[in-house]
């Protein structure tokens, strides 16, 4: 069945009012988070596949997203990249619609019609973008989520905004379909994990885990799923290489001081102390906005 520019793989399932879990790449992704996130979040579910976009070449440039060769028994395979739907059955009375979307290079209002219509058609409920950017906070520190649900301060337990003034600046057309679902009358939910920006890992496993700890919360999914030995094991080695780095080790216990008067206006619900100079000196130095998403 097509979907605007979706081919839907037929019998489409009847879905109890579903709920999408999207990331977007490689915008507020940083670190992979999201994509590693909705990876394992489809494993746990067992997402089954339900549809792509007919013809990827129309949005994505394909010398900036690569296809991928690979061997299957001896075989040659090629990946497309793509924006691929996946469907899974919920515990609870909805289900889940698990979407990859990619930054389109070309005919973007054309592909955010199609992502529109395809949550109408599915008679969606709940539309929920889950992401990570990078920020001035510690890795020894547990990691901000910031939350929103419909524009307002998202109310569930580990979330906090996380910021100090609302982001000016380039941003990614996609946020357009946030706008398209709130006014159609379906729930816009965001979370986004503040990353440490002097890592910068390419899969920040820990990061991951802390956005699935947010959605087992919203959820009921077993706390197990936000869980990452191999997320501790990075920041560990983090920690080491930091140790035997006189410069790095002074940053974060600066960073340190910064996030626990931030926490402390939090819990007082007061206006978050401005960070040090020198963290604002470092930063710059980077030449990174901390409020700026990934390009």
């Amino acid at each position: 069945m097509r979907i605007g520019a979706f081919e839907l793989d037929e019998p489409i399932p009847e879905l109890r009012r579903p709920h999408v879990i999207t990331s977007l790449r490689p915008w507020v992704d940083a670190g992979s988070v999201g994509t590693l996130a909705l990876g394992r979040l489809e494993r746990h579910l067992g997402a089954q596949d339900l549809g792509s976009l007919a013809t990827p070449g129309n949005y994505f440039d394909f010398t900036r997203y690569r296809p991928l060769t690979y061997n299957v028994e001896g075989k040659r395979r090629l990946n497309i990249p793509n924006t691929y739907v996946r469907w899974a059955t919920g515990e609870g009375d909805f289900d889940f619609i698990l979407l990859h979307l990619l930054e389109p290079h070309s005919f973007a209002e054309e592909y955010i019609d199609s992502v529109v219509a395809l949550m109408d058609h599915l008679k969606v409920e709940r539309y929920c973008r889950i992401g990570g950017m990078y920020d001035a906070v510690p890795h020894t520190r547990p990691l901000l989520v910031g939350g929103s649900l419909n524009g307002q301060d998202l109310d569930v337990p580990g979330v906090t905004s996380g910021r100090r003034t609302p982001y000016q600046g380039p941003t990614s057309i996609m946020n357009i379909v946030g706008d398209r679902v709130a006014e159609a009358g379906i729930e816009s939910m965001n979370l986004m994990v503040r990353l440490p920006q002097y890592v910068q890992l390419e899969d920040d496993y820990t990061g991951s885990a802390h956005l699935l700890n947010i959605l087992s919360s919203i959820y009921g999914f077993p706390s197990e799923l936000g869980v990452s030995r191999r997320g501790t094991r990075q920041y560990e080695r983090v920690t080491a290489q930091m140790e035997r780095n006189s410069g790095v080790k002074a940053l974060v216990e600066q960073l340190e001081t910064d996030y626990d008067a931030r926490m402390e206006s939090v819990a007082e619900e007061s206006e978050p102390p401005p960070l040090s100079p020198s963290v604002e000196q470092f930063l710059r130095e980077l030449g990174t906005d901390t409020d700026s998403p990934p390009n």
